[in-house]
């Protein structure tokens, strides 16, 4: 995919990293410039994650290899959780431990159980550099831990083991986007 405009935003639709993409799987630097770029790149990642009907994105999921995640993601109770962190830190994962489905924009298609916490607290600071702490639960705790694991290289196939790994990366190599590169 090509990045393009999407309507009614000044945001990019960027092009989406895939599974075996190098950018993936490498940690990403943190932000040090808090400046219009920042600024355009959250606008451009939230773009990005809206289009592909995503919860979350990550900056190298769309080959930017930068601490930077957006969020639009529901939690158990379906309260509606909005916003972005730069060079977050995950601080706090405890509570239950529940293997839910989960999938990933960089591997399309694909979707296997995978075990989380479900309180996750994340820390970090805004595009413009205000500290911000943010506390999840259920499926938002999911999807912050999901992000951060990106920024540390790592998809949620890595969480995986046995049979369950074997068929997510079976899926992932048969699939129609593993061919195009």
């Amino acid at each position: 995919m090509r990045n393009r405009p999407i309507p009614g935003s000044s945001g990019l639709i960027r092009a989406m990293s895939l599974l075996g993409d190098p950018v993936l799987h490498q940690a990403c630097e943190p932000v040090t410039d808090f400046g219009p770029s920042l600024a355009r790149l959250v606008e451009d990642m939230y773009a990005t994650m809206y289009a592909a009907e995503g919860v979350g994105l990550a900056a190298n999921q769309i080959g930017v290899a930068l601490r930077v995640f957006v969020y639009d993601c529901p939690d158990d109770d379906d309260v509606r959780h909005l916003g972005h962190l730069v060079n977050p830190r995950l601080v706090e994962a405890d509570g239950v431990t529940v293997r839910g489905p989960e999938g990933c924009l960089s591997l399309p298609g694909i979707e296997a159980g995978t075990e989380r916490f479900d309180r996750a607290v994340v820390e970090g600071v805004t595009m413009t550099g205000e500290p911000v702490r943010v506390t999840g639960s259920g499926f938002f705790a999911r999807c912050l831990q999901h992000e951060c694991d990106h920024l540390e290289g790592a998809v949620y196939t890595d969480r995986l083991t046995g049979l369950r790994r074997r068929r997510a990366l079976r899926a992932a190599g048969r699939a129609p986007w593993a061919r195009t590169g």
